[in-house]
């Protein structure tokens, strides 16, 4: 008799719905037309496990909100006090006689009434405030290189651009305050005394 060799055997892959495929079915496809191949096996055990590295974070609750809920109530009961021993500054009765200054702005809209003696009512009261809020909302677009810094020395473009803003406002106010006396005119506070009041 002479050896023959066995014809090797075929595997038929019968076609599946793939509307229904399973698991299973998905595994089932060979080997070249899988876009991915084996190139090694690795054991649980020579994985390299990184230990988790303890972090500086604080739980919200009851951590932040404890201390912001006391600070709510100690200002709560300040204002209280204050409201039940402090009198408002009330003037006196109207006369009709007498025709009162020009009364100044509350201290938060002196740097707008100042505006207003130097500029046109359109310029210093639509303009100017809607230029300064548009500028302080692109700060963050103009200073583009370190925007992921936390730290006020590595955004000091930003800080600069911020301070020009806020400091125009707040000589604006300043002057408001201490340089304007009766009839809105320019005074000097240390000849003429301050024309303000809280």
């Amino acid at each position: 008799m002479t050896d023959q060799k066995a014809p090797p055997e075929r595997r038929v892959v019968l076609p599946v719905d793939p509307t229904r495929r399973t698991e299973i079915d998905k595994q089932r496809v060979p080997m070249s037309a899988r876009p991915y191949r084996l190139l090694a096996l690795v054991k649980q055990d020579a994985v390299v496990r990184v230990q988790k590295e303890p972090d500086d974070t604080v739980m919200t609750w009851p951590h932040l909100l404890s201390i912001e809920f006391l600070a709510a109530v100690f200002m709560s009961i300040f204002i209280l006090f204050m409201g039940l021993f402090v009198n408002a500054p009330l003037e006196e009765l109207a006369n009709p006689n007498v025709t009162p200054e020009v009364a100044k702005a509350p201290w938060y809209f002196l740097g707008l009434q100042e505006l207003l003696a130097y500029f046109h009512p359109t310029v210093a009261g639509a303009l100017v405030p809607l230029f300064v809020l548009i500028g302080a909302a692109l700060i963050p677009f103009v200073d583009r290189e370190n925007i992921r810094a936390n730290r006020p020395s590595d955004r000091k473009t930003a800080v600069v651009l911020f301070t020009l803003f806020c400091s125009l406002g707040l000589v604006l106010t300043f002057l408001g305050i201490f340089f304007r006396g009766p009839g809105y005119a320019f005074t000097l506070p240390w000849i003429n005394g301050f024309h303000f009041s809280l």
